[in-house]
């Protein structure tokens, strides 16, 4: 079974960012890659119900709901569309149009209205990898399977990709010698080795450069070093599965290469860790919603770590950063932390993310860490000092945490935890790391 996906381009989730219609819906709803759609349709139908009250409710002119009910309506309709779907279903529309992205990652479902796309969930499928492919090469035989979540894996067609060492150096055997003999014994067989590897990689390269995924080496020594010395893909996995990959099953690989996939998004995570440790220390690391906001408005954020499934309500002044937070989640407001991962995208620099298990923060010994941390960097830049937490719906430039009680339903914010770092200017490098996460 293949997995069906088109995940957005860095230029579709600009066009996203950029967006900026009051009509503007957002649907993220689990799918099923051997499912008929059914179910899949029907809460498409249920969502695209709750946005159309939102967007009433809103006052949004009548002619605007109606184009954005069609669309949606048009999209449950489309029996061929359903037949071919990811594990999730991402859905952008306003009245002027709809776009769809099948992702490999399972999002829980939500809507969302506003006058901006909600696109923080979309971001997971650009950061960690949920898709490898698995390279399985050995001297007689190549072959490259595509590894996805909960699927089976499957062969990926290259085309003119060798079949095996000795037919692509045009010997009988690998062990035969050169016209200038000069080439015998085991430094020959290398040399042939590494010209097959070469003829591997080039086979591979107008393909995989548009995947954009790790690629996973499953390979026996030599060949597995040979081939990484040739190698030019740029997201080659460190880690290899070892042995002679013609003896195990393509379930066999990919249930091996999950594993690796996990090693690499661990790695991931711990140098983010790292990294905060050691910005704190030089007090360029924060956990606050307020300042991360101003600080991404004023684009000194380089990292940022978030809850892909939380959401905290409100707005984000766009000339300084000004939090206001709200307790209506409807077409007026819009989620807060996923306006500050916009604008950090926007700035071109690093984004990553984390589970609330994997934030930075925890160590500290909160019990429910606050929803945003960030490492702030230049020396032009002075974070604001804490004060006392506003009101509901009246703008906050001051300082604040978060915590929750485990039996609390919604999030909010505590008047009575400050930032560590929240009076401390910055005047380092011009480097900076920041962690943004909601609880």
């Amino acid at each position: 079974m293949n997995l069906h996906t088109d995940i957005p381009t860095r230029v579709q989730v600009d066009q996203l960012l950029d967006n900026r219609r009051p009509a503007s819906v957002s649907i993220y709803l689990s799918t099923d890659p051997v499912s008929n759609g059914q179910a899949e349709r029907i809460e498409l139908g249920n969502l695209a119900s709750e946005a159309q009250r939102q967007l009433v409710e809103a006052g949004t002119a009548k002619a605007e709901v109606a184009a954005v009910a069609d669309s949606l309506a048009d999209l449950i309709d489309d029996s061929e569309f359903w037949r071919f779907q990811a594990r999730s279903l991402a859905v952008f529309a306003t009245p002027d149009s709809a776009r769809t992205f099948r992702l490999p990652n399972r999002l829980r479902s939500a809507v969302e209205v506003s006058d901006r796309f909600h696109i923080k969930p979309l971001l997971r499928a650009l950061t960690f990898p949920q898709v490898a492919l698995v390279l399985a090469l050995a001297q007689g035989s190549v072959r490259l399977i595509e590894v996805a979540p909960d699927v089976e894996p499957g062969p990926v067609d290259v085309p003119d990709l060798p079949s095996d060492v000795a037919s692509w150096v045009g010997k009988s055997s690998i062990r035969d010698r050169s016209p200038s003999r000069r080439l015998h014994g085991s430094e020959g067989r290398k040399v042939r080795m590494r010209q097959y590897a070469r003829g591997v990689d080039q086979a591979l390269r107008p393909l995989v450069a548009g995947f954009g995924v790790p690629l996973i080496l499953a390979a026996a020594e030599p060949l597995d070093s040979i081939y990484r010395s040739v190698s030019t893909y740029p997201l080659l996995a460190a880690s290899s599965i070892t042995g002679n990959p013609e003896t195990r099953s393509d379930t066999e690989l990919a249930a091996a290469a999950r594993a690796v996939l996990d090693e690499l998004n661990a790695a991931a995570l711990s140098e983010v860790h790292e990294l905060y440790r050691r910005r704190e220390s030089e007090s360029r690391a924060a956990a606050d919603l307020a300042v991360i906001a101003r600080a991404a408005t004023f684009g000194v954020v380089d990292t940022v770590v978030v809850d892909i499934d939380a959401s905290v309500p409100g707005s984000v002044d766009e000339q300084t950063g000004a939090v206001v937070l709200s307790d209506a989640d409807d077409a007026i407001n819009y989620g807060v932390v996923d306006e500050i991962v916009r604008r950090i995208w926007q700035t071109g620099r690093h984004r990553s993310r984390g589970a609330a298990r994997g934030r930075p923060g925890r160590r500290t010994g909160r019990r429910h860490p606050p929803p945003c941390a960030r490492l702030l960097n230049p020396a032009s830049y002075s974070v604001p000092r804490a004060h006392p937490r506003p009101p509901r719906n009246t703008p906050w430039t001051g300082s604040w945490s978060w915590s929750r009680s485990p039996s609390a339903t919604s999030t909010a914010p505590s008047a009575s935890t400050q930032s560590r770092s929240a009076s401390t200017p910055t005047t380092t490098t011009r480097s900076a790391t920041s962690s943004a996460s909601s609880s």
